[in-house]
């Protein structure tokens, strides 16, 4: 009940109109109203209330939600709790735990070195961590045994930035593989008292799941790439993506750590429970995330708010600049936000992933975007590109309506209410003028 009463509480304070109450350094872009951008006022204002239901129904804490149109924010909205044991109030520039949404930063991130001529996508993983040379590929056969066997080919930076290196996350693999992983203990969690080299180490000493290049298994794949941006550049790799992109896109609270004096507007993490709805798996007090991390997990470890990753999103969107920074060059952001995957892998090539169905979804650089023709896949249509985070937190960017869109709760794991598809429909329901320059790019 106490539960039911806050949730309509936060809701009734917390949920107020973009236009005229914020300024633009709250929420990272400029405001407009939904009608000057072709979209409905009022399908957007109902989604605190679509959404709310979980929160009323004591099953997530809160959320952060947002909608960018044409570089200008149309909904930005906070409800429900960002600390439920402490009755804190969800808010805008709340910091969460965004960790696999790093993923297309630690994208962004390689590209820069690509457009800087100090990579090549194509350059074999052990030219910079040598360990990666001469790899074995695990087979699991039929009858339980298994066999090693040389790599066919070298791993390829571009095979680690599309899962298709034959890396694995130990904690997802179910098989031989994983287990060998969970023993070995490949754990790039900041926690873990290892640094990016010894992890990279450590990840290079385990086999394949299969040759490089052949399948998509989601993967350990970024944290390697971190290291990879740390060889090249000399610099910690949090210290890198600092200077290159937080920084220069004034992404001022994000980082691979919360600091003391930002503390206090950290979230607590969530699990569901039948009994009780959810319960407190983290509390911001005490979570790992107030610590300096022994190493920087480019496939997970970031921290951050809703106004920090929409103008990394944005950036995305407006082909590599913003604000008139140029982060990346156009040619290296459509490259990254397109399908990379062979056409003769079929139209489910990501159904490999926890045995769920991809139809129609492709991969890119460190993100999921539809293949051609599909308009209603699990990670929405054509000239989409997107990602998400454990903790459910879900963003992308729709290039043929020019919008981005998020949702930000903490509950592990994703995927355990439809809290993203909620959010894409209700955005794709609220678009009155379309962009036809757009959709026929």
């Amino acid at each position: 009940m106490m539960t039911r009463w806050m949730g309509r509480v936060c809701l009734a304070a917390l949920c107020v109109a973009v236009a005229g109450f914020v300024s633009a350094g709250e929420l990272g872009l400029p405001a407009s109203t939904p009608a000057e951008q072709g979209m409905l006022a009022e399908k957007l204002a109902a989604i605190p209330t679509q959404l709310g239901t979980f929160i009323d129904q004591g099953k997530l804490p809160g959320f952060v939600t947002v909608v960018a149109r044409n570089g200008k924010v149309v909904h930005f909205e906070a409800f429900g709790s960002m600390d439920v044991e402490r009755g804190k109030p969800m808010q805008k520039d709340t910091i969460f735990r965004m960790y696999s949404m790093t993923k297309p930063v630690t994208g962004a991130a390689v590209m820069t070195l690509v457009d800087a001529g100090k990579i090549s996508l194509d350059d074999p993983v052990s030219k910079y961590i040598p360990e990666f040379a001469n790899a074995q590929v695990l087979i699991e056969k039929e009858d339980g045994t298994t066999e090693l066997v040389p790599a066919e080919n070298p791993i390829t930076l571009k095979h680690l930035m599309m899962h298709t290196s034959g890396l694995v996350y130990g904690i997802f693999d179910t098989g031989k593989l994983g287990e060998l992983y969970r023993e070995a203990n490949v754990n790039s969690d900041g926690s873990s008292g290892v640094t990016l080299e010894e992890f990279a180490k450590k990840a290079a000493s385990m086999p394949l799941k299969c040759q490089p290049g052949t399948e998509w298994h989601y993967s350990i794949a970024m944290d390697v790439l971190g290291r990879v941006v740390e060889v090249v550049t000399g610099k910690r790799y949090g210290d890198y993506l600092a200077e290159t992109i937080f920084e220069p896109l004034g992404m001022k609270d994000s980082a691979f750590y919360v600091p003391a004096e930002k503390a206090d507007r950290f979230a607590s993490n969530y699990g569901p429970d039948a009994e009780k709805g959810m319960v407190l798996i983290e509390d911001a007090a005490t979570s790992p995330f107030l610590r300096v991390p022994s190493l920087d997990s480019g496939g997970g470890g970031m921290g951050g708010t809703a106004a920090d990753y929409l103008r990394f999103a944005q950036m995305l969107l407006n082909g590599g600049e913003l604000d008139g920074v140029r982060i990346l060059s156009e040619e290296a952001v459509a490259e990254m936000t397109s399908n990379q995957l062979p056409k003769e892998w079929g139209d489910s090539p990501l159904n490999l992933m926890a045995g769920l169905s991809f139809k129609g979804v492709g991969f890119g650089y460190c993100g999921a975007t539809p293949m051609d023709g599909f308009q209603n896949t699990l990670f929405g249509g054509e000239g989409e590109y997107t990602w998400g985070g454990y903790a459910s937190t879900d963003f992308w960017i729709d290039k043929h309506e020019n919008i981005v869109g998020m949702v930000l709760t903490q509950l592990i794991p994703t995927g355990t209410y439809p809290t993203r598809p909620m959010m894409h429909s209700a955005i794709q329901g609220a678009i009155v003028e379309s962009n036809v320059v757009h959709a026929t790019d």
